[in-house]
């Protein structure tokens, strides 16, 4: 685990409209300029394909849509320790990312992540293309991931 690597990962099924915020705000994060230390990924919708990524940086900062009882388009920041301090229901892959942190967690390998959770609708379109309001959250979004990011 490299001492300075921060991983900066967006989740999420772009097949479900607003499910994919994470990965919709990790391609306008690509568009910036980033310290050499830190990297962007599309994690899609999770899954143990990631799990060797959490030996490989000492800090996350994961984008990903939630399900919850906040009004659509809440952004919260959660720093969890262990798994059973994620939000409930972190949409449609919610037990590929925990069962991922109880895993890390297992093989004593685990950096420092930052959860930083957008509040959507259950119910959604199979649309590639996100809802007009999610769209216009994405600059505050990554305000706060560059907020998240610079704090390391």
């Amino acid at each position: 685990m490299s001492k300075d690597k921060t991983l900066i990962m967006g989740l999420g099924n772009v097949l479900l409209q607003d499910e994919g915020i994470g990965v919709h705000v990790l391609k306008e994060l690509e568009k910036q300029d980033w310290p050499e230390n830190v990297e962007l990924l599309d994690g899609g919708t999770g899954g143990f394909v990631l799990l060797s990524l959490f030996q490989e940086y000492k800090n996350m900062i994961i984008v990903d849509a939630t399900l919850n009882n906040e009004p659509d388009g809440s952004i919260n920041v959660i720093k969890p320790r262990f798994a059973r301090d994620f939000p409930k229901s972190l949409s449609t892959h919610d037990l590929g990312l925990k069962d991922m942190i109880e895993s890390a967690i297992l093989l004593g390998k685990v950096p420092d992540i930052t959860l930083i959770t957008v509040s959507i609708n259950p119910e959604q379109k199979m649309n590639m293309d996100l809802s007009p309001a999610f769209q216009a959250r994405i600059p505050e979004i990554i305000e706060t991931v560059k907020k998240e990011a610079l704090s390391l």
